[in-house]
């Protein structure tokens, strides 16, 4: 315990100096520090070590510390991201994404136009899960410690379009819901993050949940994640007034297996 309490002490340590480095890096198109794009912070490798070692002890004792599951994404998720840019650049789609590089933000979603949209309609449904889950694309950090600006594009995509694949799956984000997307996402992108989180989640859980997910949501997640197009290569923003149901077909999404209540993510019963 005492090595390990003093690599997470090392870890906070290299947080916290790549942090000062930014904050006196105030041009963004400085090279000093290997910046490839505005708000990158330059890390070597036994600095992403440490971040991804700290970072992921503070995810495993709080999942909603979204800034610490960020981190840890950004320093563990290089092949995966290389294995994602492949699959989208090879989508006609997806090719499109990365060239234009769209952005999912409140300032860049037209509330007044999807509000008007018909009930089962994705932009309609997507406007309804961030207000029925109090939640924002806003929220998602952005990334510094990934070190190639396409791949740093990559991640940021997944990061914002996080909520659609909640959407699309019918899951809220109480502890139930958030792990049956993270099995969903760890097959679908790779990434050591979402392994982690659909690996521990579990262990989260009650003993009626855990039931749920591995008798019915489990095998949903993992079958619809291994075989579903690739969530990243849909332009979302072009698609606000299709049907929900007729997206996840052309996606090969089944429609989730059970019908899944909106709850405050931090009841008392989900910590149990």
């Amino acid at each position: 315990m005492g090595s390990f309490a003093r690599m997470y002490r090392a870890s906070k340590w290299a947080y916290s100096e790549v942090w000062i480095r930014k904050q006196h890096s105030f041009n963004p198109d400085s090279a000093l520090y290997g910046r490839s794009y505005p708000g990158h912070i330059q890390t070597n490798g036994i600095q992403k070590a440490l971040l991804a070692v700290g970072s992921g002890v503070a995810a495993l004792q709080n999942p909603y510390r979204h800034d610490m599951v960020a981190v840890l994404g950004e320093t563990t998720g290089h092949l995966a991201l290389l294995k994602l840019k492949h699959r989208m650049s090879i989508d006609p789609e997806g090719h499109t994404i990365l060239t234009e590089r769209p952005r999912i933000r409140l300032s860049t979603l037209d509330h007044s136009r999807m509000s008007t949209l018909p009930a089962g309609s994705l932009g309609r449904e997507y406007l309804r899960f961030l207000e029925d889950n109090n939640v924002t694309p806003d929220t998602r950090a952005d990334v510094k410690f990934v070190d190639d600006e396409e791949l740093a594009y990559v991640m940021q995509r997944y990061r914002e379009v996080h909520d659609l694949v909640h959407t699309i799956l019918g899951m809220p984000t109480n502890m139930l819901g958030e792990v049956a997307v993270k099995w969903f996402e760890a097959v679908q992108t790779g990434l050591p993050m979402c392994i982690m989180g659909a690996v521990l989640g579990p262990l989260r859980l009650s003993k009626s949940r855990m039931q749920k997910l591995v008798r019915s949501l489990g095998p949903w997640a993992l079958r619809n994640g291994s075989r579903a197009r690739c969530m990243l290569s849909v332009f979302y923003e072009r698609r606000w007034d299709q049907n929900l149901e007729e997206l996840r077909k052309e996606l090969n999404i089944e429609p989730p297996p059970l019908i899944m209540p909106t709850k405050s993510k931090r009841t008392a019963s989900e910590q149990s």
